[in-house]
């Protein structure tokens, strides 16, 4: 029996220090946007952030959990369920879907807020990125006047990083969107990964200045030289 209680505290000393020890995470809570609609999985921006990351030697996992059809509600309702794995920074990137849906932007706001909140009450370390969106403009001046200020007022209130507009230089570009005219091509989503690449590296930058207490963390993220 003490021996069986003795190997037992090995292998959970093993977990413990492999979970410690791991590369940091970050997640993408997205929509099809992140999902990739039309496309492969490899050719969504969140696997082209990855490509960059490593390009630059940062040591760090981009994990994907966009949901083509999302909506901030949905993203809500589903941020408990990602949590479930530990993560370093989260990147939201969602709010499209209430736009396209006509969807009142209080509502989106609640979301969004709902969904930072649970997020950081599970990891109250966690960095957080918001990625802005812009509704429609056929929507009129007024409902895409409120649904933008949702994500100024929001990065605002809590002091979290902002991308102004996640579709910068794609959305409306014929050429860099498939024929709905609303999902993006490859070479749109390598734009995408583009625009989001130096307010994400800018997080993993500071993770890795939080973390100088711990080394073999700090090496994670620091970028390496290349030899």
């Amino acid at each position: 029996m003490i021996s069986l209680i003795f190997t037992s505290l090995i292998v959970c000393n093993i977990a413990v220090h492999a979970e410690e020890s791991r590369p940091p995470r970050v997640l993408v809570l997205g929509d099809s946007i992140a999902a990739g609609y039309g496309l492969d999985l490899a050719q969504a921006f969140p696997a082209h952030l990855q490509r960059i990351a490593d390009s630059e030697n940062f040591g760090v996992e981009i994990i994907n959990a966009g949901l083509s059809g999302e909506t901030s509600a949905g993203g809500a309702r589903r941020i408990t369920w990602v949590l479930k794995q530990r993560i370093d920074i989260l990147l939201i990137e969602l709010g499209g879907n209430d736009a396209l849906r006509g969807l009142n932007p209080a509502h989106t706001e609640s979301n969004l807020r709902a969904i930072i909140a649970t997020a950081l009450a599970h990891h109250p370390k966690l960095r957080i990125v918001l990625a802005g969106m812009k509704a429609p403009p056929n929507l009129g001046s007024e409902f895409t006047s409120r649904f933008e200020n949702v994500y100024r007022r929001i990065a605002s209130d809590t002091h979290i990083p902002l991308i102004p507009f996640v579709l910068e230089g794609v959305g409306g570009v014929n050429e860099l969107n498939q024929a709905d005219g609303i999902h993006p091509t490859e070479a749109g989503q390598r734009i995408i990964a583009d625009t989001v690449w130096p307010y994400l590296k800018r997080e993993i930058e500071s993770l890795a200045l939080s973390s100088t207490s711990d080394p073999a963390g700090a090496a994670y993220l620091a970028p390496a030289s290349t030899k």
